[in-house]
């Protein structure tokens, strides 16, 4: 078995060159035998033609010069009859094998008709008979063509033709072949190179051919790979950080409540922080499990018609412990309108985003949701008077773990999972989220959905 492309590519050139040699003389010789043959036999006749009007002028003193001229046509054999059928000159050397005369083809041409070959294998034989008359009496003159020798150096010719097509034919292919399978090499040992996680290569190709694009989507796999792999290095070093914390101050007060001796306000504090621990361990599995849910190709949503805006507005209740604490004005303004969704995530959306807004703006703040019905989709938008957002870092606020300004973390509860798992519930929505913000005055985050409107009523504020 042949694994080699190289090889393969050569032997199937040499295979189609040959096939189609066979094919085109069986082709050329269907489509130009009789052509040929008829060509022959026109300069045949014309040939007779030339010999009788001779004989005509030869006759009767000078016929054994004639005779001598016509004995030196290599290529014809020639037969002349008399009127009773009695031959009067023969030439060529082979006449009894190819210029054979029936009775009856002697009769047709000495009562004055032109004889043709009925059938002929090609222009092997290929006859003619003309006929004539001198002083009253009539003639038949027979002619037949040698094809012999001229069949012999015409296959010649084209043996040795194919023969050098071939070679340098084989050749040709055999080095185009080099530069055909060459970048399928490269990107045969590039892909090993990947396996061993070797994911910053790159292939330069200039070709826009199937190969090209091939190299060009290698490339491109390539760097997206690399970038999972590096996003799941960064995710796993996050993970581990975000448990060894609390796990370390878990242990570390652990081991002082067994080996210090401690009143029971101290007792109490030391509790009340490992309680506060592990409910952050319990939070950062919970959300790790739903982003995992999520990403999992078999995450289906569950879609069903629902009130958007009573939707936003129970959030909002749901919220209000954390935005009354904070004296914060917050503000819904929608119409009243049902979606086609899943309730459950985007539920979830919500109390994410807006459990952000309250997060992130100061006391005595503001927080606006408002709506905006479109043709083909739907904007929510949630403006706050917050913190803000550095420019610099907006474009990696959904990337898991990442936290904007590290060094108040601590101050400001999270694991930073909030907003990948709201940008992939847009997304599996087939919607898009959009942030905007300016550090100091606010955060605006606008998600659009492409949802169908049922059902709308204006004015409906809260």
């Amino acid at each position: 078995m042949i694994k080699s492309l190289y090889v393969r590519l050569v032997l199937t050139f040499i295979g189609a060159v040959l096939v189609s040699i066979i094919l085109g003389f069986i082709v050329t010789n269907w489509i130009y035998n009789d052509q040929v043959a008829k060509t022959f036999e026109e300069s045949m006749l014309s040939s007779g033609k030339t010999i009788i009007e001779s004989y005509k002028k030869s006759y009767p003193n000078n016929l054994d010069a004639l005779i001598k001229g016509m004995r030196a046509l290599p290529n014809y054999s020639i037969r002349l009859f008399d009127s009773e059928g009695t031959p009067l000159h023969e030439t060529g050397a082979r006449i009894n094998n190819v210029l054979q005369v029936s009775s009856d083809q002697l009769r047709t041409v000495l009562d004055g008709a032109m004889y043709r070959s009925e059938s002929r294998d090609g222009f092997k034989n290929v006859k003619v008979g003309l006929p004539f008359t001198i002083n009253g009496k009539s003639y038949a003159l027979f002619l037949a063509l040698h094809a012999e020798n001229f069949v012999l150096v015409l296959s010649v010719l084209l043996r040795t033709e194919v023969l050098i097509v071939l070679c340098f034919g084989s050749l040709l292919i055999a080095i185009s072949s080099i530069f055909i399978v060459r970048p399928v090499k490269r990107l045969t040992h590039a892909s090993r190179q990947m396996t061993r996680g070797d994911f910053s290569i790159q292939l330069h190709t200039r070709s826009n051919d199937e190969i090209g694009q091939l190299t060009r989507s290698f490339n491109q796999m390539a760097m997206e790979l690399g970038t999972l792999d590096q996003i799941r290095r960064q995710f796993v070093s996050d993970v581990s950080h975000e448990i060894q914390t609390p796990l370390q101050s878990i242990l570390g007060f652990t081991h002082a409540l067994k080996q210090k001796k401690l009143n029971e306000a101290d007792r109490l504090r030391l509790l009340t922080i490992i309680e506060e621990e592990s409910n952050r361990l319990s939070r950062l599995t919970a959300d790790l499990l739903q982003l995992s849910s999520l990403e999992n190709a078999q995450s289906r949503l569950e879609i069903s018609t629902y009130s958007l805006d009573e939707q936003l507005r129970n959030v909002i209740i749901l919220l209000e412990p954390q935005w009354s604490f904070k004296r914060i004005d917050i503000e819904l303004v929608t119409d009243e309108l049902f979606v086609l969704a899943d309730e459950d995530k985007l539920n979830q959306l919500w109390t994410n985003l807006i459990g952000n807004a309250i997060k992130f703006t100061n006391e005595e703040g503001k927080i606006q949701i408002y709506t905006n019905v479109h043709h083909h989709h739907i904007e929510i938008s949630i403006d706050d008077s917050g913190q803000g957002i550095p420019e610099e870092e907006l474009s990696h606020i959904f990337k898991p773990f990442y936290k904007v300004e590290k060094s108040r973390n601590s101050s400001i509860p999270g694991n930073g999972m909030g907003l990948s798992i709201v940008k992939r519930i847009v997304d599996m929505h087939d919607g898009d989220i959009r942030v905007t913000s300016t550090e100091g005055i606010g955060t605006t985050v606008k998600v659009i959905l492409p949802q169908v409107r049922l059902s709308i009523q204006h004015g409906r504020r809260m």
